[in-house]
């Protein structure tokens, strides 16, 4: 299958000279004559270089034949992070360097995405937003009561978040995977 330039909207997968990108940013621009330019930000899924690339009119872009599974996290034991097929229970590893930033967000049991292209595992997808517990938070200080105070968090995971001035140890707070930015305080 072959995209337009205009069918690459954000997320999308696709190949360049024998590679997989994902599109991460999309910008389109309509000139004279009904013509128009796309200028897309594209993630190599390989090395996870971020590129800027431009494609004009009817270009036609291919396809990545990426293929995606749902495993279940179980641990890490310092430098591998281990996974499990849920459906087949076949256990396997993953080298730091491939899990990168993910590792951040990952909580034993949690559920997540791997992505797989001619046979060799590429990206770790996370979901959107993740639920995570604060281990520890500095005590509001009396007087910061204006509403846009924030103050670092430490997370089960290890990651440090910022963080509203009411959020405290033990809360469990939504984070952003994407951008790893404090979302919500979790309903009791």
């Amino acid at each position: 299958m072959a995209y337009s330039p205009t069918e690459l909207k954000k997320g999308v997968v696709l190949q360049l000279d024998g590679k997989p990108f994902k599109v991460v940013e999309y910008n389109q621009k309509v000139v004279g004559r009904g013509g128009s330019i796309v200028n897309v930000k594209i993630k190599n899924l390989i090395d996870g270089s971020v590129i800027p690339k431009t494609f004009k009119g009817q270009e036609k872009i291919d396809s990545a034949e990426v293929t995606s599974r749902t495993v279940q996290y179980l641990y890490t034991d310092g430098t591998d992070f281990h996974f499990m097929d849920p459906e087949t229970f076949e256990q396997f590893q993953l080298s730091a360097d491939i899990v990168e930033d993910a590792a951040g967000y990952l909580k034993e049991g949690d559920s997540l995405t791997l992505q797989s292209f001619n046979d060799n595992i590429i990206n770790v997808e996370l979901p959107k937003n993740v639920y995570l517990e604060v281990t520890y938070a500095e005590d509001v200080v009396k007087g910061d009561t204006s509403s846009n105070v924030l103050k670092d968090a430490t997370l089960e995971t290890g990651i440090v978040v910022k963080v509203p001035a009411f959020i405290k140890t033990g809360d469990v707070i939504s984070v952003d995977t994407t951008t790893g930015d404090y979302r919500e305080r979790k309903k009791a």
